[in-house]
């Protein structure tokens, strides 16, 4: 009897509410409840949890323990459309007392994340410019895009090559087949290798990856084929040369100094052995025309190869060179969609200012707008 005197000298924990999570994937409820009075006496919380069945309600199981002064869990182990109740039990060494249940919580998916509606409009807006560029493209109206003058340099430095009776040297760099500058990359290898074949001129292309390797093998015979002079393609000379970075680098610097090209196009993602690359190449004399995404070495192409595609510039490449309506509607898309990024973030730093000099709390919610993506 003395037990349970003591027992119900501790005040239960109340207000115990269970509801889903919003905005979620599913399998999580969050679970509520009022400090009990007690709360700076005790050792810790204990929460259980009880699942609906046929025969009524399940066994109480341990969901967790909290410490004391937490008023606030989340049951991440769920199942959807299953019927929970939750009970909080308060503890203080062997003395316990436990709270009336919770109201039934069942957890779900929800389809869309509305504090994000931000972004969904943001995305009706991108999508919106890019179909109507792509339906301008295709009812035949002439999509300007600027020059590019590295790329309308592939013609010249093709033609000075052979014109010297030197072969042509193109590198991918170290990346990858799944990094988009190498992709870029080999749709520029594509139109060199097709002025190549045009020109009747050797293409030597090094790889430093065994995928990229069998992707650029494709690409120039597709290229030699496109001119018709497919007699003309040496599969050896589309090869793997090494997975090291530096050995790749030596590898390549032994081939420029062999074989003088007269043209060397240094297009992919390159690392520290990106000038070592590019001045071997004004060594010998060849014009060089590089392009990479790497923002850390393009000073050093800028400052020694002849001309320099500037990161986004190799993207567009493939718009560029084939002129496809199609390619050039996405481009021009994006330029918007650019434009349109740059016009809100003037604005929003125009508004904040004038917000926290006049103080005036209604300017700030472009700020808000941003701030729940």
């Amino acid at each position: 009897m003395l037990f349970l005197y003591f027992i119900f000298l501790l005040s239960p924990p109340g207000n115990v509410k269970a509801r889903d999570v919003p905005n979620d994937a599913g399998g999580k409820i969050e679970v509520t409840w009022k400090l009990s009075p007690d709360d700076s006496l005790l050792d810790f919380y204990i929460i259980f949890r009880q699942t609906q069945t046929e025969a009524g309600w399940s066994t109480p199981e341990t969901l967790m323990i909290v410490k004391r002064g937490l008023s606030k869990i989340t049951d991440t182990d769920c199942k959807d459309g299953v019927k929970y109740r939750y009970i909080v039990r308060a503890v203080k060494g062997e003395e316990w007392v436990d709270s009336s249940p919770s109201n039934i919580a069942i957890s779900s998916a929800q389809w869309f994340h509305k504090k994000r509606a931000s972004a969904l409009i943001l995305l009706i807006i991108i999508v919106g410019l890019l179909l109507f560029f792509i339906q301008k493209a295709r009812k035949g109206e002439e999509l300007f895009i600027r020059k590019i003058t590295g790329l309308d340099a592939i013609d010249e430095a093709v033609g000075r090559s052979t014109e010297m009776g030197k072969p042509l040297l193109f590198t991918l760099g170290l990346g990858t087949i799944a990094d988009i500058p190498t992709i870029a990359g080999l749709s520029i290898l594509k139109r060199v290798s097709k002025k190549a074949a045009e020109y009747e001129t050797d293409l030597i292309v090094p790889c430093f990856d065994p995928v990229v390797y069998v992707a650029a093998q494709e690409t120039v015979k597709e290229g030699y084929m496109e001119a018709g002079r497919p007699d003309l393609y040496k599969e050896g000379n589309v090869f793997f040369l090494s997975y090291d970075q530096f050995g790749y680098a030596a590898g390549v610097d032994g081939i420029m100094v062999r074989e003088k090209p007269g043209a060397i196009f240094l297009q992919g993602y390159f690392y520290a052995e990106s000038l070592i690359l590019a001045e071997t190449g004004n060594s010998i004399g060849a014009i060089q025309i590089s392009g990479t995404t790497a923002v850390t070495q393009l000073p050093f192409f800028i400052a020694a190869t002849d001309y320099t595609l500037i990161g986004e510039e190799m993207y567009a490449a493939s718009a560029y060179l084939t002129k496809d309506p199609l390619f050039l509607a996405t481009i021009k898309g994006e330029d918007w969609v650019k434009i349109l990024l740059i016009a809100v973030i003037v604005l929003g730093i125009a508004l904040e200012t004038i917000a926290y000099f006049l103080k005036i709390p209604l300017l700030h919610f472009l700020k808000q707008f941003f701030t729940i993506i």
